[in-house]
């Protein structure tokens, strides 16, 4: 749930890119564009069982069919927002639209798992231009003392279609039949297509910068390194981990000779930049992973109808977007640092207690309670969060700054998925599991295992989210706890 605001960078226009009279129908659009994203994350996690057993999909395919759009997404959506600058914000945000938009075309037409998986890396790609298009849209239609409400609104917007997305998409997998799943991908057509005819009649896209390079080397390079890494905690393979991580270190020696890099790494050497993307990393691999795998076991575990399960994402929405302003403008009066760590603390109870009440056989009296524990400690973090990132570094670097920390959030879905899932699947087969964790299955003690497979990523979560505490009290100056006024 973090903002993508990577893209909240002033540009210098000299013509306007939107009538003032229209600037609510780009707006429009930048909520539509949104919604695509969200809606199909959160969505995905619920329909995952259906897909699995639709496609025959065993749990690394499910893994891929989630990872690969993360992958593109974490890897190229700082190289996606240059894209704006390159060929005109109006022309690369509707082409983003309109590649994620055919790629869930793709996602809804697959036969297999592998089409699946390749729908998916695509539909990331086009989602890596179109997320830092959203912001920037809205940050080039409107003036900067309208800006702020512009905003808010977006921000809500997406945390209701975040909410409503899984209960709609329940409604269709319960009754929609076993084919069902396929019309949540449908559906981005439609909308996509308003999106795209908002910003293509509306606007007057002229700037293009010839000036700008595109550091597509660096994106390549991260897309690699982070492949072999996931790849090596889906297929427990170590090999591949040691290989990822030698790509990544030949990106890291590009960036820092890259005339025009996807990520300034000289910000790392600011403790409170690196601490703060640190706890962001292992806050949202915990929350990614539980994500992923909670409505899996609910669903396969439990045997609970989707529709029921979908209600498992409301109250963390609800929370978030209710909090969020009010800890924004917290942290502005006595500093980020111990509402980020309060959070983190929180949010590992809350994983905790997850564990707990997937036990209980009770969604009403301890899913829900639990998930709301969660949401709380993520309401509590999320806007410092955002506010730490653009405090600790110069104010010219902001931009980026904000951009990279998105870019964590996305990785941290990727890495959060690939190693909880090594978790799931030890404590699954431990517990005498004898098919893989998160299929239909009607062997004896199928759902048992499932519950111990997902109470070993409940507490793998809660770790993650206790170490990001530690990190950002030990790691944050004291600046970054003490008000701005003073």
């Amino acid at each position: 749930m973090t903002n993508d605001t990577g893209a909240l960078q002033e540009t210098a226009v000299p013509v306007a890119f939107v009538a003032s009279d229209k600037r609510h129908l780009v707006l429009i659009a930048a909520i539509l564009a949104s919604a695509l994203g969200f809606i199909d994350g959160s969505v995905l996690a619920i329909a995952l069982p259906a897909i699995r057993e639709s496609l025959g999909a065993g749990l690394a395919e499910a893994q891929w069919i989630y990872s690969g759009y993360m992958l593109m997404l974490s890897a190229f959506v700082l190289t996606g927002g240059a894209l704006g600058d390159k060929l005109g914000l109006g022309r690369s945000f509707a082409g983003g639209i309109a590649g994620f938009v055919a790629a869930s075309v793709l996602c809804a037409l697959a036969q297999t798992p592998d089409q699946m998986i390749a729908a998916r890396v695509l539909q990331g790609l086009g989602a890596a231009v179109m997320v830092p298009g959203s912001l920037a849209a809205i940050t080039r239609a409107y003036p900067r003392n309208e800006r702020g409400a512009a905003i808010g609104l977006w921000a809500a917007s997406s945390s209701l279609t975040t909410a409503l997305g899984p209960l709609l998409g329940g409604v269709f997998l319960s009754y929609g039949g076993a084919e069902a799943w396929r019309f949540i991908f449908a559906i981005n057509l439609p909308l996509g297509a308003l999106a795209i005819w908002l910003i293509v009649a509306h606007t007057r896209d002229t700037r293009r910068d010839t000036e700008t390079k595109i550091d597509f080397t660096g994106g390549a390079l991260a897309s690699v390194a982070f492949f072999f890494i996931a790849f090596a905690f889906t297929q427990a393979e170590p090999r591949y981990g040691l290989l990822g991580a030698a790509v990544f270190g030949g990106f890291l020696w590009h960036e820092a000779r890259c005339p025009a890099p996807m990520i300034d790494i000289r910000l790392f050497k600011l403790r409170d930049f690196s601490a703060v993307n640190l706890a962001t990393l292992l806050m949202w691999m915990g929350f990614q992973g539980v994500l992923f795998y909670l409505p899996m076991t609910l669903i396969a575990g439990w045997e609970q109808d989707a529709l029921i399960t979908s209600l498992t994402f409301a109250p963390m929405a609800l929370f978030i977007a209710l909090l969020s302003p009010r800890m924004g403008r917290l942290a502005d009066r006595i500093g980020p640092k111990p509402l980020i760590a309060a959070g983190a603390v929180v949010t590992a109870l809350g994983f905790l207690a997850l564990s707990v009440a997937i036990v209980s056989d009770q969604f009403v009296l301890g899913i829900l309670p639990a998930t709301s524990l969660v949401g709380l400690g993520l309401g509590l973090a999320v806007a410092p969060l955002t506010t730490a990132v653009v405090n600790s570094v110069p104010d010219e670097s902001a931009g980026t700054a904000s951009g990279v920390n998105n870019a964590a959030a996305r990785v941290a879905g990727l890495m959060g998925v690939a190693t909880l899932g090594l978790l799931a699947q030890a404590g699954y087969l431990a517990a005498g599991g004898q098919d893989s964790f998160g299929a239909f299955s009607s062997a004896a003690g199928h759902g048992a295992a499932m519950i111990t497979g997902f109470r070993a990523v409940a507490y793998g979560a809660a770790g993650f989210a206790l170490l990001g505490a530690g990190i950002v009290w030990f790691g944050m100056g004291r600046q970054a706890s003490s008000s701005a006024s003073q």
